[in-house]
């Protein structure tokens, strides 16, 4: 009976040790998890963590992240200045991983070919181009910033037509300093969506005289090939 007791205790003793080790292995896991999630919320998620639209809610934060790669912390702010003719906003989000989006909008007195002269000029004529409702965008193929140009033409409040040597339009440009969240084609689309949002919202702050309904978005670079 002694032996039979002793075995029962040394079965018994292994079994409490496979116990222990899938306990402990389990635990394991589970603070590995935590760590690794804790990781992410902490170092990678502070894009997430931004308004939900950013800059004077001219932006949202959904862009911002597909444009930017992730990120310990971000703060994001705009600008407004002058009103009229002069008008200006500026938009940008800055990363403690060293990335910054940014973009200015502008009234300009312009013509679309005047715009598109000048960045055919300063691209050699390699870039990207769409175009819907009278609303002009591009964006440079050659560039790792993913730099891209809107045109909207604008009269804004206080302002004449006939005042313009050209015409008047809101003129924007939007670029990537440092890395992207993407490169090539989706960066380019990523980088002119934002220009776009920020030109919608200085058409609004513009007050153009007999204002048209922008699109709610431009076409595709892809579909205009």
């Amino acid at each position: 009976m002694a032996e039979n007791t002793g075995s029962k205790g040394r079965i018994t003793a292994s079994e409490y040790s496979a116990k222990s080790f899938a306990i402990s292995l389990m635990v394991l896991c589970l603070a590995g998890t935590a760590a690794w999630f804790g990781y992410i919320q902490i170092f990678t998620k502070g894009l997430e963590r931004l308004p939900t639209k950013v800059c004077d809610r001219a932006v949202e934060r959904d862009l911002v992240i597909r444009t930017l790669p992730r990120t310990r912390t971000a703060e994001e702010g705009s600008s407004k200045r002058h009103e009229g003719e002069d008008l200006t906003f500026s938009c940008h989000v800055y990363t403690s991983a060293d990335s910054i989006l940014s973009g200015m909008a502008r009234v300009e007195d312009a013509s679309t070919q005047q715009w598109l002269n000048h960045y055919g000029a300063s691209t050699d004529g390699d870039a990207v181009r769409v175009s819907a409702v009278g609303v002009e965008a591009l964006a440079q193929l050659d560039s790792g910033s993913g730099i891209s140009s809107v045109y909207v033409p604008c009269v804004p409040r206080g302002s004449r037509a006939k005042e313009a040597n050209e015409s008047y339009a809101i003129i924007t440009e939007a670029s990537v300093i440092g890395d992207g969240r993407a490169s090539g084609a989706a960066l380019r689309q990523a980088v002119t969506d934002f220009a776009y949002q920020l030109t919608q919202h200085t058409y609004e702050l513009a007050e153009c005289r007999d204002p048209r309904t922008l699109p709610d978005k431009l076409p595709r670079y892809e579909d205009d090939k």
